[in-house]
């Protein structure tokens, strides 16, 4: 009996997170932006293809006023996360800049290719978890990035 518990229990607990949106928004934003450079592995654009553009990963990561920006075509010189064309990460730093509000500024430093690079990500914590409302680099910010190469 005490065994039929126990399995009856696990198949509960498995369709109870099942059920959950597990596959939008993360827990923390230091996992959001982690998560974020994960798909850019350790080596150049060849071997990783940055963060894709599919609806499933763009619901995972963005809020919802910026995933059709993320989604739609674009001529873009280069790929805003990583600030280049090509690419092949140094370490990547991950740092709480400040909470205002609802929004969580998170400063990500990294070395790419001999070049430092410091993004802030905007993030959110919505009912699904930690997206991305906006990244901003010195000169410029994702949404007006995306909006400029915009097809």
């Amino acid at each position: 009996m005490r065994r039929l518990k126990c399995l009856t229990g696990s198949v509960l607990l498995a369709a109870t997170l099942a059920a959950t949106p597990a596959d939008a928004g993360f827990r923390s934003p230091e996992s959001l932006v982690r998560n974020v450079y994960a798909h850019y592995g350790k080596g150049s654009a060849e071997l990783s293809g940055g963060l894709p553009r599919d609806a499933e990963t763009t619901r995972q990561f963005f809020d919802p006023s910026l995933r059709a920006a993320w989604s739609a075509p674009h001529d873009q010189p280069y790929d805003f996360l990583v600030q280049s064309p090509t690419w092949r990460l140094g370490a990547i730093s991950i740092a709480i800049l400040r909470k205002q509000f609802d929004r969580t500024y998170v400063t990500v430093t990294f070395d790419n290719q001999g070049r430092a690079v410091v993004l802030n990500f905007i993030v959110v914590n919505g009912p699904e978890g930690w997206v991305i409302s906006d990244v901003e680099s010195p000169h410029d910010s994702l949404r007006l990035f995306l909006a400029q190469f915009k097809r």
